[in-house]
């Protein structure tokens, strides 16, 4: 894996619900990255409902978060409400999303980044945009490929997330996380 990986909150509390946050750095392997948002994302869900998030700030397995400049606030706005349909009175709706695809899209180094997360929505407009995503089930299969975690295990992993109430794509089998 060469290109930075932008995590999303969602995979970020996927991890988490299954107390794996250990795997998604393993296979992340240094390359994570977020955006302030995103970060802040985290914070409150760490906050509410799964403290284990509070780990990625304490270990700073993602880096330092990137911050969006003054200068680039009004293209962010414009993404966040016409590509992600923000609404403007809830200044932070798809806030992380339009960070992240700004990131991406604009500053150097960050072109070939690929951006994790299981909002559908979200993804097809990266892809739109020529972003590569992955979903929570693709950093399993990405896992299984470096000899991280057993098909097996990831599959039992994504079921087990599931069942904790997370939203995301399953394969059809451990098998499939092999492919």
């Amino acid at each position: 894996m060469s290109s930075w990986c932008f995590p999303d909150n969602t995979v970020l509390c996927n991890f988490a619900s299954v107390n794996r946050l250990d795997l998604l750095e393993a296979i992340l392997d240094g390359r994570g990255r977020w955006a302030e948002a995103v970060a802040h994302e985290a914070r409150a869900s760490a906050a509410v409902a799964l403290p284990g998030l509070a780990s990625v700030f304490e270990k700073g397995w993602l880096g330092e978060p990137l911050e969006i400049g003054q200068e680039e606030a009004a293209a962010v706005e414009r993404v966040r409400r016409s590509g992600f349909f923000g609404q403007a009175q809830r200044p932070t709706q798809h806030l992380g999303e339009a960070q992240t695809l700004h990131i991406v899209r604009t500053w150097l180094g960050y072109g070939d980044s690929v951006w994790i997360s299981d909002d559908r929505a979200a993804c097809d407009f990266a892809r739109h945009h020529g972003i590569t995503t992955w979903r929570t089930m693709d950093v399993m299969a990405q896992g299984c490929a470096r000899g991280d975690v057993v098909h097996v295990e990831a599959f039992a992993l994504l079921q087990a997330m599931q069942s904790c109430g997370r939203s995301l794509e399953m394969p059809s089998s451990a098998q499939a996380l092999l492919s």
